[in-house]
């Protein structure tokens, strides 16, 4: 057995941005698989977890949200500069989640019809990735994130090498799995042919549409999603325009993929 306290274990930090926890929740849903992680791994900042908070620097940094107002930008500013590798995970972190429907809106408007006192409220005409603010070293999709995937990153980066993320969409995961098509046999809409893979096609293998939780395809950072095919596709199925822009601007909405998808019609607005 090697003797752990003889050597310097690796720190691990997990960061919190606006968010639901679901991708937080996910690290600690891996249980029995954090049991040997831990023994390799110093988790110094987990509030999640944990009240402990150690200074940094840290080895990994994972970043969970977006940013949604002006203290987070200089949060992960700070965040960046103690971190040797600063990964985003979840589809708030990657590609500014749901709460990114404010990109297409009036949100002053929302700040007055939701909050009593809007002018205590302070917050961003936009939510955005990490990406957009900081190097992100490796982005980890999903709504919320595939924890074999999670345990895949973390490992990779403990041992020095590159993470084993599949690149291809979410039909590759329906033929491996058996799944029939549920576009050609049933005429579903579906985003899958766009969407990257991670989720194990959970929602075709029961004969659901994919709802594009893992944001498009893209290959070594490169766009690779052929969303204007599927678009035209999916209003062969006499899919309406607006209801296409709304599937697409969901878990993923400021993923210029999917947000610039449909052209046509009034801009600026959630449709």
């Amino acid at each position: 057995m090697t003797d752990t306290s003889a050597r310097r274990l690796p720190t691990l930090a997990v960061w919190k941005f606006t968010s639901c926890d679901g991708c937080q929740l996910t690290l600690l849903d891996c249980e029995d698989e954090l049991l040997p992680l831990a023994g390799q791994v110093r988790i110094a900042h987990f509030l999640e977890a944990s009240r402990e908070s150690l200074p940094g620097p840290y080895d990994v940094s994972l970043v969970e949200g977006s940013v949604s107002t002006p203290d987070e930008i200089d949060r992960l500013k700070r965040i960046r500069e103690v971190s040797g590798v600063l990964v985003a995970i979840g589809a708030c972190a990657t590609a500014g989640g749901i709460q990114a429907l404010r990109n297409f809106a009036d949100v002053d408007e929302f700040r007055s019809v939701v909050y009593a006192r809007p002018e205590y409220v302070q917050t961003l005409d936009r939510s955005t990735p990490a990406s957009a603010h900081v190097r992100v070293d490796f982005e980890l999709r999903g709504c919320p994130i595939d924890k074999r995937q999670l345990l895949e990153v973390l490992t990779a980066y403990l041992v020095g090498r590159k993470p084993n993320i599949p690149r291809h969409s979410v039909c590759f995961e329906c033929k491996a799995r058996g799944t029939t098509c549920v576009m050609v046999a049933h005429g579903t809409p579906c985003l899958g042919p766009v969407t990257q893979a991670g989720c194990g096609a959970i929602c075709p293998a029961y004969s659901r549409g994919c709802f594009g939780c893992f944001g498009p395809v893209a290959v070594d950072g490169a766009p690779a999603a052929n969303v204007t095919g599927l678009v035209e596709r999916l209003r062969a199925l006499r899919m309406a325009d607006d209801d296409i822009v709304r599937a697409l601007r969901t878990f993923n909405s400021a993923a210029p993929e999917f947000s610039d998808a449909v052209p046509d019609g009034p801009s600026g607005r959630t449709r």
